[in-house]
């Protein structure tokens, strides 16, 4: 007799019991652990080596952003990464994105389709499809138009092209060693996070990242070689800017337990924000589908919308880490806060929905921190409720993805490694949990899975036994 209060997804888990001593039994789980493989130690000396070179490639990613951002925008010659806004084009800014789209258009013709979007969804699509083989060309084809994309003011952060740029270097690595396809696979989450790392200065996020995207599991085999690049990425990000949080802030006290619960309730919000911000996304793709045009022309087209909105708001245009840094400061009232929050969700949604390349990460944490701080600056005024907008703005940043992407460990702990504010964590990982809960209930697939899944992809989304134990002889298990 079938159980109804048990699902078939449930009876795919380990079952859990008082006792759990059945249930390893039928997990085929060895009664003697073995030493761990010394492969482990061989493809964590190999992810060193490739941390290293992920975080200069990350450094070096950033100067050329720097670069096409001065030339496109100031007319100078110059790395430093600079923000577009200080522009004296006029309204002539309009036809800067649309530029920097026609030439991402083109490069994806005639180079290779898969550097359109946010590189996430590409680099786990490989590794569910295609034993995690990236092709050696978009070691430097997704970097190269991403730069011109966000130089030329998409409105995207550098954190996902490096991800991406960093998970082709190491799958390239798997597939000129011989290596088996898990330790590639490895090889490739282990520069994605490195890159993450290397531009947050976030190892402990970016390694969970790597888990709750990418690897599919928790094992010694891939965690340890993915934790040696990350934290190896952040040693390159201290060499060469110090140890300093990302976003700066003020100093956050512990939370009221009255306080505790308001943030809660907000996750709840942003978890609803994060489902239709989704389906505003994939919407926007669709229409773009439906033009009667070729697709290298999309991005184009998303350009000049851009454009439009960076001329009425120019803090919209390219990385705007600053953005993140002065919400969650309290440097933004109100108004400022929604406007950016309103104007910054329609330029990246079009923008990504047109195909260009560029990320995730840093346009919803600016959409939620600012959706957060205005949450918070409208609570403030109830006194009893002890909220606080910086704390609510840093709410808004790790729940809105939380409830977009549902790496919810990812987005807790991100937040707290780039500001570097201890009192944090608790109301970060309730405002995640809540927000990931609205998220499961309402849609099934999320902003990382649903282009693949369109495509007929299969995405995991628990860990269970696979079966490994009992098979003598497996390489890394």
């Amino acid at each position: 007799m079938i159980d109804p209060l048990h699902t078939p997804h449930d009876r795919a888990a380990i079952p859990l019991a008082p006792a759990l001593d059945p249930s390893l039994a039928d997990a085929h789980m060895p009664t003697r652990l073995p030493l761990l493989s010394k492969r482990v130690v061989s493809v964590g000396i190999l992810a060193i080596g490739l941390g290293l070179v992920v975080g200069c490639v990350a450094r070096l990613l950033t100067m050329l952003i720097g670069l096409v951002t001065n030339l496109a925008f100031h007319q100078t010659w110059s790395s430093e990464l600079t923000s577009p806004a200080g522009h004296h084009l006029g309204a002539w800014v309009i036809v800067v994105p649309a530029i920097g789209g026609l030439v991402v258009g083109g490069m994806a013709r005639w180079g290779s389709r898969a550097i359109r979007g946010h590189g996430i969804p590409e680099a786990m699509e490989q590794v569910l499809t295609n034993e995690s083989r990236i092709p050696a060309r978009m070691t430097w084809l997704k970097p190269v138009s991403s730069a011109i994309a966000i130089g030329t003011g998409g409105p995207f952060g550098a954190e996902g092209p490096i991800i991406a740029t960093g998970g082709a270097l190491g799958s390239l690595l798997g597939q000129r060693l011989p290596v088996s396809e898990n330790e590639r696979k490895t090889l490739l989450a282990a520069g994605a996070a490195a890159g993450m790392a290397a531009v947050f200065s976030a190892p402990v996020s970016a390694v969970l990242l790597a888990i709750e995207l990418l690897l599919f599991e928790r094992r010694a085999r891939s965690l340890l070689p993915v934790a040696l690049a990350a934290v190896t990425g952040t040693g390159v990000r201290f060499a060469l800017d110090g140890p300093g949080p990302v976003f700066p802030m003020p100093a956050l006290a512990a939370v009221a337990p009255q306080a505790l619960i308001v943030y809660a309730l907000l996750g709840l919000l942003m978890g609803v924000a994060g489902v239709l911000i989704t389906r505003l996304t994939y919407g926007i793709e669709d229409a773009f589908e439906k033009l009667p045009i070729h697709w290298m022309w999309w991005p184009a087209l998303g350009g000049l919308v851009v454009g439009a909105v960076g001329y009425v708001m120019p803090a919209t245009l390219g990385v705007g880490y600053d953005n993140i840094t002065n919400v969650i400061s309290g440097n933004m009232g109100l108004a400022a806060m929604a406007l950016l929050a309103l104007a910054k969700l329609v330029s990246w949604s079009v923008a990504l929905g047109s195909g260009t390349s560029g990320g995730t990460l840093a346009p919803l944490f600016t959409v939620g921190g600012a959706l957060g701080g205005v949450c918070g600056v409208l609570l403030s005024a109830w006194p009893p409720l002890h909220v606080d907008p910086h704390m609510a703005a840093l709410i808004g940043m790790a729940a809105l993805f939380a409830g977009a992407s549902r790496a919810l460990m990812t987005s807790a702990v991100f937040v707290f490694e780039t500001t570097m504010q201890p009192h944090a964590l608790l109301p970060l990982l309730a405002a995640c949990t809540t927000a990931y809960i609205v998220s499961g209930l309402m849609m099934r697939h999320t902003i990382m899975t649903e282009k693949i899944a369109r495509r007929g992809v299969h995405v995991p989304t628990d860990f269970v036994a696979d079966h490994e134990w009992h098979r003598p002889g497996l390489p890394g298990a």
